[in-house]
């Protein structure tokens, strides 16, 4: 019954229907995502609320295949370092283990000083995710990304010292569609 009353209710509205067609995708198409995408992409980030609308998020993006590869090999290596050992053998073995053949890669930062920073770059995240999704593409949020200022080539990023990496998202034209996990519906307390 549950299942149904979604469907009906996600084909008489289209935001419902992105929100749970969204899935974390981690094969993607030899495919590149232009520059004016990611633009659109970015402008939905922007419209996130931030706490005083401070919009504290900043975004750098790698798009050559290249660059993306050698920041995925590096932050792989780095985080395994910080990884029980059943968790290290797969990265270290994966030929992309951090970024998935992915053609875009948006980090995103924000300053170090800002005790709200995360929450807000949480929700610029999810409406980057979900614009994605609008637009045809899949992406999935990287939070082993923080690793990346460890990495020997962070300073090509050329983000400040006072930002810290909070996230990335890779963004793409997915190779298969992940299905469904199950969700839990037993975290609700009606207080009134």
């Amino acid at each position: 019954m549950e299942t149904l009353t979604a469907e009906i209710m996600t084909e008489k509205n289209p935001i419902l229907k992105t929100i749970y067609e969204r899935r974390a995708v981690r094969s993607y198409l030899d495919k590149p995502v232009s520059r004016e995408v990611i633009e659109q992409l970015l402008d939905a980030g922007r419209m996130a609320p931030s706490a005083v609308n401070k919009q504290p998020w900043k975004f750098y993006v790698l798009t050559k295949k290249e660059t993306v590869k050698q920041f995925s090999d590096e932050i792989g290596k780095v985080a395994a370092k910080h990884f029980h050992l059943s968790i290290v053998s797969g990265i270290l073995k994966a030929t992309d283990a951090v970024f998935h053949g992915a053609p875009a890669v948006i980090f995103i930062t924000a300053p170090k000083d800002n005790e709200w920073a995360s929450l807000d770059v949480g929700m610029c995240s999810q409406n980057i995710m979900l614009a994605a999704k609008s637009l045809g593409l899949d992406t999935c949020p990287i939070g082993m990304v923080k690793f990346v200022e460890d990495a020997p080539g962070f300073s090509k990023l050329n983000i400040p010292h006072s930002e810290n990496v909070l996230l990335a998202i890779i963004v793409g034209y997915s190779k298969d569609k992940p299905s469904v996990h199950s969700r839990n519906k037993k975290n609700v307390s009606y207080i009134d």
